[in-house]
């Protein structure tokens, strides 16, 4: 039986162990440069068996949050270029998360102050944040715009482009495609979001096309063992529903068996709540049967509300991957602080969002 601590492959990723640093926004890359610390952050916490980084917009209109980072600038690829190498000094592994928000956005986010995009001219009843004068606040998000049909291919090569300059100008060890949380890609699956009716709406087939085509133009830039992706099938998150989704992610799930992933990350239930929505039944291991009688051979990584014990279960259970997220904010040594039965230090929450060092990189390792 498989332990938390056994190494895994994940595609062309050889891990250390199972558990993962899933993202953490944090709202601290004015003009969506990483700041210098970022690689001191990242570093801290290698002993992960992979590190996937917080959210990063793959372009300007991709940006839906104040002072997140972005992949699409010369300054932002230099400084990102720094954690990658802190973290293999380390001897860890780092993957960005590849973001577009779509209409999870404001207007003061947005090129030319124009309107967030979305698949239909629905607006999110969702927060956003704004950063003004280094204080963050919580603001409602702006009415969208929809994307036109033919504006879509850009938005495929600009995730494209994005994932090229990751791998071999930044330095990072593979991509994660954010197909989650109600951002664009889950917009355009889930009826909620999307009422368009073209080839990019209605069936099952329709509302997936754009996640599909996304990740078939990442994986021929660098490659499917470089490449994870993350769903989330019955969050609530940002306001985003869909009407069946088994059947939906059962389709999404087999299509993308074919493409030789990395892995696939799956949050259970809705991000950052309770892991079971009596009003939103899912059935993951049917999900997961589903990937792999359709030839998926990627790793399988879960998420959401993960503690020791249930890890743990997860593993036995056939998991190849754990992600943590919130836990990792406070604890730098999470993997040695599991190994040991040690508690969780506990975060200070007014400083997860914007600011410097404070609540960032002080959090000490139990060794100091």
């Amino acid at each position: 039986m498989h332990t938390l601590f056994d190494p895994v492959h994940a595609g062309d990723l050889q891990l250390a162990n199972r558990i993962v640093m899933a993202p953490l926004t944090r709202n601290r890359s004015p003009n969506a440069i990483p700041p210098t610390i970022a690689a001191t952050y990242y570093a801290q916490r290698a002993s992960a068996g992979l590190l996937i980084t917080e959210a990063t917009a793959i372009s300007h209109q991709a940006q839906g949050y104040s002072d997140v980072p972005g992949l699409y600038g010369t300054e932002q690829l230099d400084s990102w270029k720094n954690v990658t190498h802190a973290v293999h000094a380390a001897g860890g592994k780092i993957v960005v998360q590849l973001w577009h928000v779509g209409r999870v956005s404001h207007t003061d986010l947005q090129p030319d102050n124009g309107a967030p995009v979305a698949p239909s001219a629905i607006t999110a009843k969702t927060k956003t944040v704004l950063i003004k004068d280094g204080v963050p606040a919580f603001v409602d998000t702006s009415a969208p715009r929809a994307l036109r049909a033919d504006e879509l291919p850009g938005i495929v090569h600009t995730y494209q482009v994005a994932a090229r300059n990751a791998v071999e100008t930044a330095g990072f060890d593979g991509v994660e495609i954010h197909g989650a949380n109600g951002y664009l890609l889950d917009q355009f699956l889930k009826t909620g979001a999307n009422q368009r009716t073209d080839d990019y709406g209605g069936s099952i087939e329709n509302r997936a096309r754009l996640l599909l085509e996304v990740t078939r133009a990442v994986t021929s830039a660098v490659g499917g063992g470089k490449t994870g992706i993350r769903l989330s099938p019955v969050t609530p998150a940002n306001d985003v529903v869909d009407a069946d989704p088994q059947p939906l992610f059962d389709y999404v799930v087999r299509e993308l068996a074919t493409l030789n992933l990395a892995y696939i990350h799956i949050i259970e239930g809705a991000t950052g709540g309770p892991r079971e929505l009596p009003d939103r039944p899912f059935d993951y291991a049917a999900l997961k049967a589903a990937y792999r009688e359709a030839g998926g051979k990627g790793a399988w990584m879960v998420n959401n509300g993960l503690d020791q014990s249930l890890a743990e279960k997860e593993v036995a259970a056939g998991a190849d991957l754990v992600a943590f997220g919130r836990p990792y904010i406070a604890n730098p040594d999470l993997v040695e602080r599991l190994r040991i039965g040690a508690p969780f230090s506990e975060g200070n929450k007014a400083t997860w969002y914007g600011g410097g060092a404070e609540g960032y990189t002080d959090y000490p390792a139990l060794s100091t």
